[in-house]
């Protein structure tokens, strides 16, 4: 039987992981390199889905202490997965803009704060 800690501790770990390939993905690019570049762009939205999958295996009551939005990560990460023709890439380089500095700040508190 796995230890539910352990297994939180490995998926933020992993969340945390994928926002920082993000950055590298996306560092010294602009939107319009994002949009233009299919192996960015691609790499990118994989990194998403492997945030919604491991956000998936977190221990519920770990992230009820933090109010974040989570079942929007696990939207994104289903709407990849499955609805990955109806991606707008416009809107995913909102989420990286507006949406991915906050979730790093909450990944790393919550690392620093319950590990």
């Amino acid at each position: 039987m796995k230890d539910k800690r352990i297994d939180s501790y490995e998926r933020l770990a992993h969340i945390q992981e994928a926002i920082n390939k993000i950055e590298v993905f996306i560092n010294d690019t602009g939107k319009e390199v994002f949009l233009d570049d299919q192996l960015i762009s691609s790499a990118v939205l994989f990194q998403f889905s492997v945030i919604g999958e491991a956000i998936i295996h977190v221990d519920i009551d770990l992230l009820s202490k933090y109010d974040y939005p989570w079942h929007k990560v696990r939207a994104f990460r289903n709407l990849i997965s499955h609805v990955y023709f109806q991606i707008k890439l416009d809107a995913v380089w909102d989420i990286i803009a507006n949406d991915l500095p906050e979730l790093k700040q909450l990944i790393e508190t919550i690392l620093k704060h319950e590990f």
